[in-house]
């Protein structure tokens, strides 16, 4: 699949609007359109994309860093217009209520949304899973098999092949004839691949997933379900590694707070109802 894939699919919002479910609410975050979906909603609507042919959807999250990410590179901006967008963290919950006068109905942080889309979706599926280590990929394997081992689980590729050739990879999604496709190779380079090389004859919904290989496979510890509740896993993930993520948090949530200060300013609206 050349570059020239993404020019064939159609902003989510078109997507959506032509598809059976009814209108979903939409609250655009720095310009963006997020989904507002509450996590029955959203669980079903994932599981009506896989069981049906509706043609190819991606599936990307915005939280705070994305959204920085977003401000500084045009092209990754373009890549989630064409995506299905959902909510990720407290820094788009504060971002909507100063821009909306609300929070998102729901944290569908990719960490919890996919496993629990797996526990949700009783038809098999065939899932592939492209990117991290080699070593933390079948770690995610197994532990995804011992979690729903009625879907069946196909490591595609670690996510160090050549990028600049990627025709073998993408020959074997083709053949592994996946419904759902799993890509972990961090953001901005997993949305942008996605967007470059897959379209709907490799799977029928891709997801990506950034750390998620890292915390099934055990090598990343999530927060405790406390500090989660609190919506402070944050804090707890720059503990665990305070010399990678500093600069994401320390300087990454005021910069994002300022960008949404900002858009406030130059784009002002009136809260939702």
């Amino acid at each position: 699949m050349s570059a020239s894939s993404s020019a064939l699919k159609k902003p989510a919002e078109t997507a959506l609007a032509g598809s059976d479910q009814p209108a979903i609410a939409v609250l655009p975050v720095l310009g963006m359109p997020v989904h507002d979906l509450g996590w029955n909603q959203a669980l079903a609507l994932l599981e009506q994309k896989l069981t049906s042919r509706q043609g190819f959807t991606h599936i990307a999250f915005l939280n705070a860093n994305n959204a920085n990410v977003m401000v500084r590179d045009p092209e990754y901006r373009d890549v989630l217009g064409r995506c299905l967008v959902l909510p990720d963290g407290i820094g788009v919950d504060i971002a909507a209520r100063l821009l909306h006068g609300g929070r998102f109905t729901a944290n569908l942080n990719g960490t919890d949304f996919v496993p629990a889309s797996l526990t949700f979706i009783a038809k098999p599926l065939r899932i592939g899973l492209l990117g991290a280590t080699s070593e933390v990929l079948q770690a995610a394997a197994v532990n995804f098999r011992k979690h729903t081992p009625w879907h069946e689980f196909i490591e595609i590729s670690d996510g160090y092949f050549d990028r600049a050739d990627p025709a073998l990879i993408l020959k074997r999604i083709e053949m592994a004839r996946i419904d759902l496709l799993l890509v972990a190779m961090g953001t901005p380079l997993q949305e942008k691949w996605v967007d470059r090389h897959l379209a709907d004859g490799h799977a029928r919904v891709v997801i990506s997933v950034g750390a998620l290989l890292d915390f099934v496979s055990g090598r990343v510890t999530r927060a405790p379900r406390w500090v989660r509740s609190l919506r402070s896993e944050w804090l707890f993930r720059l503990w665990l590694e305070p010399n990678r993520l500093w600069r994401r948090y320390i300087l990454g949530i005021p910069v994002f707070l300022g960008h949404v200060l900002s858009h406030r300013l130059r784009h002002p609206s009136a809260p939702r109802n």
